[in-house]
């Protein structure tokens, strides 16, 4: 079972090609918000390194939030336009669990956290069993002063992973003191991280069919807050 994901949520643009559980290419590049540019372009050369044609791939997949509107929605795009024209189904997987699968088997609390701007971040908690990750705080966006608030009775580590980690790492792990911020080459976006849930999601039957694929945005945009 070959599974082509693509993460555009963040600054980073990456995807992956994964055959049932081995990883045969991945693209990460973490330089400028250019995804439109970017992804085609890099979809074609990894396939063509992993002597692929995009007519092989068995099930599309797309990180679906939550994170930047125009880049989600840039990833979805894309992702719709293979399946539709293959006639081939789609996985989503949500951004906050994937980054929680780069720290898979973590000895405690993984918390994604990507800035969602107004001094406030998209988070969640998770935490590593036999073979899944399992949620212990459900996504939500909120104030990182509210986050530790509502971690500070947990007894063990925690781990930070998430591009608002540079911005609201230190106060956290100030405010959290077994609280441990990811390294940038661990906490940042990987397609693979993605596919991994992605497959576990094909094996349990979870995909679905591209005109019904959506986007979980968690919060409105400025403009409909505004205007309703």
């Amino acid at each position: 079972m070959k599974l082509l994901m693509v993460d555009t949520a963040t600054i980073v643009a990456s995807a992956a090609v994964i055959d049932d559980d081995r990883l045969m290419a991945e693209m990460i590049v973490n330089y400028r918000r250019k995804h439109s540019e970017k992804m085609l372009p890099a979809i074609d050369h990894m396939l063509q390194d992993s002597g692929l044609s995009i007519q092989e791939i068995d099930v599309f997949g797309v990180v679906n939030g939550p994170g930047s509107f125009t880049g989600l929605r840039i990833g979805m795009a894309t992702v719709k336009g293979f399946a539709q024209a293959l006639h081939k189904p789609m996985v989503t997987v949500s951004t906050l669990e994937a980054l929680a699968a780069n720290l898979y088997c973590a000895d405690g609390l993984v918390c994604p956290v990507l800035d969602a701007q107004r001094q406030q971040v998209y988070t969640a908690t998770y935490r590593s069993t036999a073979d899944s990750l399992q949620t212990v705080l459900s996504e939500r966006v909120c104030t990182v002063d509210v986050l530790a608030d509502i971690l500070k009775d947990y007894a063990g580590p925690i781990y930070f992973v998430g591009d608002g980690v540079k911005k609201y790492g230190e106060h956290l792990c100030e405010l959290l003191s077994e609280g441990i911020c990811a390294p940038p080459f661990i906490r940042m976006n990987r397609a693979s991280s993605a596919a991994q849930i992605g497959m576990q999601k094909i094996t349990a039957g979870q995909t679905t069919d591209c005109m019904l694929a959506t986007l979980n945005y968690i919060r409105k945009s400025s403009a409909e807050e505004r205007f309703g």
